[in-house]
């Protein structure tokens, strides 16, 4: 099951996802379950928010791997949506 993970940062928290940024990619290599991943940037390309395409076998499996996240625990996201996507175009 495809899962696309969209979170937004805490306004003023850029540095909170910098200092956790090292531990945030270390997380993504090691779970296996992350299939494309990046920042969200803002109109200046500064870091605002995290889309993520997890493959995991359900939504409590993305649920605890959205809560696991480096930067989830730092307390850096406004907001986390994870919904449930159907990959058309690409591997």
């Amino acid at each position: 099951m495809l899962i696309a993970l969209i979170a937004h940062d805490k306004p003023g928290h850029l540095q909170v996802r910098k200092d956790n940024r090292d531990a945030h990619r270390a997380y993504l290599k090691s779970t296996n379950a992350v299939q494309q991943a990046g920042p969200l940037l803002s109109q200046t390309g500064e870091m605002t928010g995290s889309l993520i395409v997890l493959d995991v076998t359900d939504m409590a499996a993305a649920q605890d791997w959205a809560d696991n996240d480096p930067y989830a625990r730092a307390g850096l996201f406004e907001s986390v949506s994870l919904i449930h996507w159907d990959r058309v175009i690409g591997a």
